[in-house]
C-alpha cells in the first residue's frame, strides 16, 4: 500500500511526541540513558532491516534530532547515527548491528572543523599504516570503534575500522563552550592496519565522504531548529506569566515583537531544513546547495533567538538556575560545527560564479540602477539580422 504525506506526517508527528516524552525522562546535566535510545529502536532507523534495522530514511532520524536539540540531550545519538549512515554500503554489517543493539559506540572521524581524511600507506604485505590528525570530532572519546575516513596513495577515498586502544591512536578531548557535547582531536601515527580493516562505498569514496559531511551539517540544523523552539515556547509561556507594572510582560509591544521576530527566524529556519532533509533524502544533486541554505541560517537563527530568550527573560535569564546559558552555548558551538554560516554561504555563492550575466531586458530597472544600457527596438520594424 502506497504511504502517502498525510500518513508520514502524522507517523513523523508521534515519532516526535514519543521522543519529547522520553528525552524528558533524562535528568538536567546528565546523559539520556543509552538503553532507552537503543531500545526505542532511533540508532538503527536508517539501517536495512537485514541488520535489524528500521528500513527508513534520514527524514525520520531528522525528527529526533530535532528533539534531541530541543532537549539539549547529552549523548552521543547524533555521532551514533552519522556512524550508522557511513557504515551502510560498505558490507560491515557486523559493526553496523552491534551499533544497532546497543553493543558498540562507532564514530566517524570526521572533523567538525573541515580537516581532510588521513593518509593510509599501502605495505608490501597488503597490510598498510593509517597517519594522520582530526580536530574537533564530536564524542570521540566515547567510541569503542573508529571509522577513519582516509586516502590511499592512489587517491581513492576508504573506510577504515580502527581500535581507539591500538598503538599509535591518540585522543585529546578539547574543552568547548557547550557543556552538553564532548570533542576531541585524534592524532594517527603510524597505526597498523590490515587488509579486513579497509572498507569500500559502493559509489564514490570522494563523494560519500563529501554526503557524510552535508548529513552532519545539516544534523546540526535540525538540532539548533530543535533549540530555537524550545526557547521560544520558554519565552512565551514566561511572557503569559511575568508581571510587571501590573501587567504580563507580553502584552508589552516591544515584547510582542521580539517574540514575533523569533517566530519568524524559527518558522524560516523549520522550511530551510525540511527543504534540505527532503532533498537528502531523495538524493537530489541540489541537496549540497539545500544544506548549505539551511545550516548557514538555522545555525545563526538559533543564537539569535536563544539569546533574545535570555533578554526577554530578565534578571532570571541570566541565572545559571534558569537553563537558559545551555541553550544558548548550545548554539554557540552549532554556528561553528561543520562549515560556519559565513562557509556555507560562501559554498552558495559559488553556483552563480560562472552563471550567465542576467538579462538587462528582462530586468530594466536592475539595468538602470548599474548603468547598464538597455537595447531598444522599434515596435513594427524588423528584427535585427543574425548576419
Amino acid at each position: 500500500m502506497m504511504t502517502t504525506v498525510t500518513d508520514l506526517a502524522a507517523a513523523h508527528e508521534e515519532l516526535a511526541h514519543v521522543t519529547r516524552k522520553a528525552l524528558a525522562t533524562a535528568a538536567p546535566e546528565e546523559a539520556v540513558d543509552w538503553d532507552l535510545v537503543v531500545r526505542s529502536g532511533w540508532v538503527g532507523l536508517e539501517a536495512p532491516s537485514s541488520v535489524d534495522g528500521a528500513d527508513a530514511t534520514f527524514a525520520e532520524v531528522a525528527v529526533v534530532l530535532r528533539e534531541w536539540g530541543r532537549a539539549a540531550a547529552l549523548g552521543p545519538y547524533p555521532s551514533v547515527t552519522l556512524a550508522v549512515a557511513a557504515l551502510v554500503g560498505t558490507g560491515l554489517d557486523r559493526p553496523l548491528s552491534r551499533a544497532i543493539d546497543g553493543h558498540s559506540t562507532p564514530i566517524v572521524v570526521l572533523s567538525a572543523a573541515g580537516d581532510g581524511p588521513s593518509q593510509l600507506e599501502l605495505g608490501a604485505d597488503g597490510d598498510a599504516t593509517l597517519t594522520g590528525s582530526t580536530t574537533f570530532v564530536p564524542d570521540a572519546d566515547r567510541a569503542d570503534l573508529l571509522l577513519v575516513p582516509a586516502r590511499t596513495p592512489d587517491g581513492e577515498i576508504v573506510l577504515v575500522t580502527v581500535d581507539p586502544n591500538a598503538t599509535g591512536v591518540s585522543i585529546r578531548t578539547k574543552p568547548v563552550v557547550d557543556a552538553t557535547r564532548d570533542l576531541a582531536d585524534i592524532s594517527l601515527d603510524g597505526v597498523h592496519v590490515t587488509r579486513g580493516q579497509v572498507a569500500r562505498w559502493g559509489s564514490d569514496g570522494g563523494t560519500a565522504i563529501d554526503r557524510l559531511r552535508d548529513r552532519a551539517a545539516l544534523s546540526i540544523a535540525c538540532d539548533s531548529v530543535g533549540l530555537a523552539d524550545a526557547m521560544l515556547d520558554a519565552t512565551v509561556t514566561y511572557a503569559g506569566v511575568r508581571e510587571q507594572f501590573g501587567r504580563k510582560i507580553g502584552s508589552f509591544q516591544a515584547v510582542k515583537h521580539a517574540c514575533a521576530d523569533m517566530l519568524v527566524q524559527v518558522s524560516v529556519a523549520r522550511r530551510l531544513v525540511q527543504a534540505a532533509i527532503d532533498a537528502v533524502v531523495s538524493d537530489d544533486p541540489a541537496a549540497p546547495i539545500a544544506v548549505s541554505k539551511a545550516a548557514s541560517f538555522a545555525d545563526e537563527a538559533a543564537v539569535s533567538v536563544c539569546g533574545k530568550a535570555v533578554q526577554l527573560h530578565g534578571g532570571i535569564g541570566y541565572t545559571w538556575e534558569s537553563g537558559l546559558h545551555v541553550y544558548l552555548k548550545r548554539a554557540t558551538l552549532n554556528r561553528s560545527l561543520y562549515g560556519s554560516p559565513a562557509w556555507h554561504r560562501a559554498r552558495i555563492a559559488e553556483r552563480y560564479r560562472d552563471a550567465e550575466p542576467p538579462n538587462p531586458i528582462a530586468n530594466p530597472r536592475r539595468a538602470a540602477a548599474t548603468g547598464t544600457p538597455t537595447p531598444s527596438v522599434a515596435l513594427g520594424t524588423p528584427a535585427p539580422s543574425a548576419e
